[in-house]
């Protein structure tokens, strides 16, 4: 991807972002860039959303970009609420080292201890098992689960693990779930409440909340490529939607320990199990010095990046699933005074109704832009490609949907993600062989956070019962 030096930006203010006020400090070399930076990327139409920086407490860069919905007719602003998807897991996991750090729990309790119902197994899952994802436990089954109560009956008849605890890494939201149960055991409050009483209002935080409604004020809708507003709502309970101002509150609250200690932050930031692995806080480096993390739910996409040395945040809140995590990376690079990219235009957006409507014409059209137009669309990032396969396997279009993936695994043969979602496209098509190859090959590339390994048991047992 072409490179640009921080200076060379200069573009005038474009279309629809609402500027909100900046703090009055020297950030003026900053600002211009990160605008102009921004402003192509709405132009482009690959973000909408929030945006914000901070440095020492002060607002370097602060403004938002769109709309609340796929309508078109109310614009964000900083007090608008968002899902940010995975990050939200970051109050489960502090709500447990809380209750830790009061005696009231122990990172050696075992799940057999809070009255669940589970089988045998749980005697050997501990909580440090389900903070670090090496418990063995499944992924829920979203197929079949529509409620807290369905995810519960599910492990309960749950026969056996993935794997022995602590022995593999599989990456889920039973972890999740559980936590909050046991949060719920341990405070004898939801762990909504508990949330609320111990992080919420002693942070001060207000556009913030729970499971909230499509009317619940400055709550906004996530929608697709068409604009239209899609679905949003988990199967469980107890996930966080949050402003951009309140979940730097969050992020700058945590890095100050004044929620939990240096020692229960550094335990959460690295996995305890295995080094190469996500933590259940997202990633930091090896002197604890930054912390960045991101998530996705539906549409909505949220990212940040924080370095404690130098007291700096960037973060951006989307709810039009895009590039914000590359976005985020530019942004950071300017506030660091490096060289960054701009944000090319979405080759999956530009391809996508071509694909639906006859995928032969839609790939074709993918190698004539690719000829043509290569410093106009990303084709670099697998994950153009990626969210196509999935956003075709979601509309029950299966065999376009693999032959976007066997395109994607051609164009990125060295990427284990991507045999992973075809092996998933052929599972989902009932071609079991297939889906075992690919899975086999997502292994042999360094795996998946544990998903590959957990489909070639299945699939093995699948194929083993029609013999």
């Amino acid at each position: 991807m072409k490179k640009y030096i921080i200076l060379i930006l200069s573009l005038s203010f474009l279309g629809c972002s609402n500027a909100q006020k900046q703090e009055t400090q020297p950030f003026s070399k900053y600002n211009e860039t990160i605008d102009s930076l921004m402003q192509i990327s709405f132009e482009r139409g690959i973000y909408n959303g929030n945006v914000l920086v901070t440095r020492n407490d002060s607002i370097v860069y602060q403004k938002s970009f769109g709309y609340t919905d796929g309508s078109g007719q109310t614009e964000l602003t900083k007090k608008s609420i968002f899902s940010p998807g995975s990050i939200a897991k970051e109050f489960v996991a502090v709500s447990i080292m809380m209750l830790i750090e009061k005696g009231d729990l122990h990172l050696d309790d075992k799940l057999s201890q809070f009255d669940l119902e589970l089988p045998a197994w749980s005697e050997k899952v501990t909580i440090k098992h389900l903070l670090n994802f090496t418990s063995g436990i499944p992924q829920i089954d979203y197929a079949n689960v529509k409620n807290d109560k369905g995810i519960l009956e599910g492990l309960q008849l749950l026969p056996s693990l993935l794997f022995e605890p602590g022995t593999g890494f599989n990456y889920n939201n039973n972890s999740i779930f559980l936590q909050k149960k046991i949060i719920e055991n341990a405070s004898k409050k939801t762990f909504q409440e508990f949330a609320k009483e111990n992080i919420i209002i002693p942070l001060k935080m207000t556009n913030v909340g729970f499971d909230l409604d499509y009317d619940y004020p400055n709550r906004v809708r996530c929608f697709d490529v068409h604009k239209q507003n899609t679905a949003e709502m988990p199967p469980s309970k107890g996930w966080l939607w949050v402003s951009i101002d309140d979940l730097n509150t969050w992020i700058t609250a945590l890095h100050n320990y004044k929620l939990i200690s240096r020692e229960s932050l550094k335990s959460l930031l690295k996995n305890q199990y295995f080094e190469n692995q996500r933590s259940i806080l997202g990633s930091s480096d090896d002197l604890f010095e930054t912390h960045s993390h991101g998530g996705q739910f539906y549409q909505f996409e949220a990212a940040f990046i924080s370095e404690f040395k130098d007291d700096l945040n960037v973060l951006l809140m989307s709810n039009n699933k895009s590039k914000s995590f590359e976005i985020i990376e530019s942004v950071h690079n300017i506030m660091k005074g490096k060289s960054f990219s701009l944000p090319k235009k979405s080759i999956y957006r530009q391809i996508r109704k071509k694909c639906h409507e006859n995928i032969e014409l839609g790939i074709q059209y993918y190698y004539d832009l690719k000829k043509s137009s290569l410093e106009i669309y990303d084709f670099e990032n697998p994950n153009e490609l990626n969210g196509l396969g999935y956003d075709l396997l979601t509309s029950k279009k299966m065999n376009a949907s693999i032959e976007i993936f066997k395109l994607a695994v051609s164009e990125f043969p060295d990427n284990a993600n991507l045999y992973d979602s075809l092996g998933e496209a052929y599972y989902t098509n009932k071609q079991y062989d297939l889906a075992l190859k690919n899975y086999n090959k997502a292994v042999e590339l360094g795996g998946t956070n544990g998903n590959a390994k957990a489909k070639i048991e299945e699939i093995k047992n699948i194929l083993k019962s029609n013999e």
